[in-house]
C-alpha cells in the first residue's frame, strides 16, 4: 500500500506521462543512474514524464557527465540529434533514477524580485538593475529527490523558477547574442530559509538560500530550440496539491538576454553555469499569516513544455 506522499509523486508523474502520449522530439537532455549501470549516465528523456533513451549506449564516445557534455559543444549536441532521430530502445522511468540535469557547475547565479507581479506581492517597486545573489553548487538535487529542513531555520519557504543553463563560454556578452550562449532550460526549486535571509547574517541572502538540499533542478535539460518562447510559459508550484504559486514567465521583469549580459559583465559565463530567474507571487513568507515548509509536506514545480519535478520534505 503507498502513502499518501507516495501516491501524490505517483499521481503527479501519472499526469505528465499522459500528457507526453506521443514520443518527444524535443531534446530533452537527463543525468540518470540505473541499478545495472556504472556511475551516472547520459540520456534523453522521450516527453514530459517519459522513460529515458540511454546517450551513453547509443555512442560510447560521449561524456557521461552533462557538464562535460556542454563542454564539446555543437560535437556532442549533434550526436544526441542523431539519437533522437533513431528508434532506440526506451529505458522505463520506474527503471531509472533521474540525477540534477547538471551538477556541481562553477556557478549557481540567482535573481532577485524579478517578477513584476511578485514586486506587488511585497509592496516594492519593480528594480532598476537586476538583484544579484547565489546558491553553492552543493545545494543542487534532483527532481525527485527530498528537501532536507535544516535545523536551524523554522522558516523554509518555497519558490518555482525557470532556470537557465549556460552552454557556451562568455564574458560582456550582449544582450543581442546571449541566446547563442544558452544550452537551455529547466526547472528549479529556490528552496528559502526565511529567517536567514531576511533577519539573519546581516540580511544577506545566500546563507539562507544555500542550505544543502535547496536547488531541486530538472527533471530535464530542454535545449533552446525545442521552447517556442521561454518567456511566455505557464509557471506553477504547488505544496500538497494546493497551488500556491501561479504565473508566467512573461511577468519577468528582465529577460534571459538581458541577465546574461547583465551578469557577464561582472564574471566570466561556463558551459553548465546555471541562472535561477526569479519567483512569481504566491510564496509562504507573505501569506496572511506567513506559511513555511513542515516535514511530511510534497511539493510540485512545473513549467509549461519543460516539466514537473516532485519533491518530499523530510
Amino acid at each position: 500500500m503507498l502513502n499518501s506522499g507516495r501516491r501524490r509523486l505517483f499521481s503527479a508523474l501519472l499526469q505528465v506521462h499522459k500528457r507526453a502520449c506521443q514520443p518527444s522530439r524535443d531534446m530533452r537532455l537527463v543525468q540518470f543512474q540505473t541499478p545495472h549501470l556504472e556511475g551516472p549516465h547520459l540520456g534523453l528523456e522521450s516527453g514530459i514524464g517519459g522513460g529515458v533513451i540511454d546517450l551513453n549506449t547509443f555512442d560510447s564516445t560521449l561524456p557521461k557527465t552533462m557538464m562535460q557534455f556542454l563542454e564539446q559543444g555543437e560535437t556532442a549536441l549533434s550526436v544526441a540529434r542523431r539519437a533522437l532521430a533513431t528508434q532506440l530502445p526506451v529505458l522505463p522511468q520506474s527503471q531509472v533514477t533521474f540525477l540534477a540535469p547538471v551538477t556541481r557547475p562553477d556557478k549557481v547565479v540567482c535573481v532577485g524580485m524579478n517578477y513584476a507581479d511578485h514586486c506587488k506581492e511585497q509592496n516594492v517597486r519593480v528594480p532598476k538593475e537586476p538583484i544579484i545573489f547565489s546558491k553553492f553548487s552543493s545545494s543542487i538535487v534532483g527532481p525527485y529527490d527530498e528537501i532536507i529542513l535544516p535545523p536551524e531555520s523554522e522558516e523554509v519557504d518555497w519558490e518555482v523558477e525557470l532556470a537557465v543553463v549556460i552552454g557556451k563560454k562568455g564574458k560582456h556578452i550582449k544582450a543581442t547574442d546571449a541566446m547563442a550562449h544558452v544550452a537551455g532550460f529547466t526547472v528549479a526549486h529556490d528552496v528559502s530559509a526565511r529567517d536567514w535571509q531576511m533577519r539573519r547574517n546581516g540580511k544577506q541572502w545566500l546563507l539562507g538560500k544555500t542550505f544543502d538540499t535547496f536547488c531541486p533542478l530538472g527533471p530535464a535539460l530542454v535545449t533552446r530550440d525545442s521552447i517556442a518562447d521561454p518567456h511566455n510559459l505557464k509557471i506553477c508550484c504547488r505544496v500538497n496539491g494546493e497551488v500556491v504559486q501561479s504565473s508566467n514567465t512573461n511577468q519577468m521583469v528582465f529577460k534571459t538576454e538581458e541577465l546574461i549580459a547583465w551578469v557577464s559583465q561582472f564574471v566570466t559565463l561556463y558551459p553548465g553555469d546555471i541562472i535561477l530567474t526569479g519567483t512569481p507571487p504566491g510564496v509562504g513568507v507573505f501569506r496572511k499569516p506567513p506559511v513555511f515548509l513542515k516535514k511530511g509536506d510534497e511539493v510540485q514545480c512545473e513549467i509549461e513544455e519543460i516539466g514537473v519535478i516532485v519533491n518530499k520534505v523530510v
